[in-house]
Order: C-alpha cells, then structure tokens, then sequence
C-alpha cells in the first residue's frame, strides 16, 4: 500500500492540498510499517486541476492523508481509487505512523465505495 501527504518545509503537512510543495509517498508493508519514502514534486496548478490524481493512480496510492482539501479535489481522488482522509496536520511520518496505528478518525473522511 502507498500513503501519499501534501507536504511543505521541516516535513509538515500542508494545509492547502492544491497549493503544497511536494508530496511525499510512503510505501507501506503487509506488516503496515514504512518501508520507503519517496518524493514527487507537486504538479503546476491547482490540485483538482492537475495530473496529481492520475499519477498516485499510476504510482498504486491508495490513500492520501490531507490537511485541507476542497470537494472537487476529494471527488477527482476517489474517482481514481485514493481514500481520503482530511483534516490531518503536523509531521507527516507521525501521521503515517499514527494511521497505521488506526489512531486517525476523522469525521470528513471519504473512501473508494
């Protein structure tokens, strides 16, 4: 399983999805530990307006933990198999860790149905 995070400076998660820096990628055991973490550069643009989608399509993300992120952007991820989960925010290899641990609840969260 991968785990995508819209990820600004000092490995924070970005508020904005559509505006942040980068993303990175985690790559996730059957035993869900971190394997791998890789960097993808934010594409040119909007997020719901980009390619971004598409490619964690292609890259096998399956989830993606977001600060905030808007509707369109949250249909357009789904539509292309990418859960998500908002309202996520500090350091973002504590919020994999923590996700994994199942201690990531949040109300907002919409999945692949």
């Amino acid at each position: 399983m991968k785990i995508a995070i819209p990820t600004k400076e000092n490995n924070q998660i970005d508020a904005h999805f559509g505006h942040c820096e980068f993303y990175q990628v985690y790559t996730i055991s059957e035993e869900k530990k971190i394997v791998s973490i890789e960097r993808l550069d934010s594409p040119q643009g909007c997020g719901c307006k980009s390619n971004i989608a598409e490619t964690f399509q292609n890259e096998g993300v399956k989830i993606m933990l977001a600060g905030g992120i808007g509707n369109g952007a949250v249909n357009i991820l789904i539509a292309h198999g990418v859960d998500v989960v908002r309202n996520c925010q500090g350091d973002v290899t504590e919020i994999v860790e923590k996700y994994l641990a199942g201690e990531v609840k949040d109300g907002d969260r919409k999945s692949v149905v």
